[in-house]
């Protein structure tokens, strides 16, 4: 039940999402492929829900791969279904109407997509979930589901990307806790209220773009998290923007430590509560 006061928090998109920020450089760890059912799989799995260029992005793509280094099976999924904004290059696209069909699906879909992830690596799996932008909302969805640690439909086919570490980061194709999230978009104070999972926040120190957490709304979060007795870490960083632990500027200092720190911190979040379910079996 929502609560008679529930500000907004965090605003919709705006222009910093779709500003494609600075491309990284890198050859993602591995190659693709179709499979069909599965069988079993790391023990530790991470749900990555995308900003709005998607998992295949290739600055997603390397973020994958350093949590899937880091003993993750690591899963993202496409739910703009082939369709992210930077395919987008029209005059008159329409960003409001791709932003508004792109929620209905995520919404369908999330939950169809966490299902046939459990069907391939079992109910007893750690399952970690994190949230770029677009993505923060569905992976906050999750910190009240106790099956997790800490925060056209294809069923049973698979985009898998294979590590000659033996590590894996799959992304389930257009289908369809412990929970991190990073400059997250569409945030309101009943997100937080309902937290039961440990939480882990990035946030930009820079208000002067949209989306973005004011201060004022990052101090009535943490107000929150303290009401409800949540586990929490907020991290924020001075001198970056939006989009900060994806798309920042690895040429620029403040950017190069914000993005690292960012995916730093959320595998040291991971790992400690992941551990510590693991030793209370």
């Amino acid at each position: 039940m929502m609560s008679s006061t529930n500000r907004v928090l965090t605003s919709p998109p705006g222009d910093t999402c779709f500003n494609r920020g600075v491309q990284h450089t890198g050859t993602p760890a591995g190659t693709t492929e179709k499979i069909v059912g599965g069988g079993g799989g790391g023990r530790k799995v991470i749900l990555y829900l995308a900003d709005v260029y998607g998992p295949f992005y290739l600055n997603n793509q390397l973020v994958q791969d350093y949590f899937a280094e880091g003993g993750f099976q690591v899963l993202g999924i496409d739910y703009f279904d082939g369709d992210p904004v930077h395919k987008h290059t029209e005059a008159d696209f329409d960003r409001s109407a791709w932003i508004a069909n792109a929620k209905k699906r995520a919404g369908e879909w999330v939950p169809k997509w966490f299902k046939a992830a459990k069907e391939i690596y079992g109910s007893d799996a750690k399952y970690c979930v994190v949230g770029y932008c677009f993505g923060g909302p569905h992976a906050l969805g999750f910190t009240n589901s106790d099956e997790f640690v800490a925060g056209e439909v294809v069923f049973g086919v698979y985009m898998r990307w294979k590590f000659d570490s033996g590590s894996k980061s799959l992304i389930h194709c257009a289908s369809s806790i412990l929970t991190a999230f990073a400059h997250p978009a569409f945030l309101n104070e009943d997100h937080f209220r309902t937290i039961k999972k440990p939480l882990f926040l990035s946030c930009a120190g820079t208000h002067t773009n949209r989306p973005h957490i004011p201060l004022e709304s990052r101090r009535r979060a943490e107000d929150i998290l303290v009401e409800v007795k949540a586990k929490y870490y907020i991290q924020v960083f001075s001198g970056v923007k939006h989009g900060f632990a994806v798309r920042g500027d690895p040429e620029v200092g403040d950017e190069r430590c914000a993005k690292e720190e960012s995916a730093r911190g959320i595998l040291v979040w991971f790992n400690r509560f992941t551990e510590e379910a693991a030793k209370a079996k």
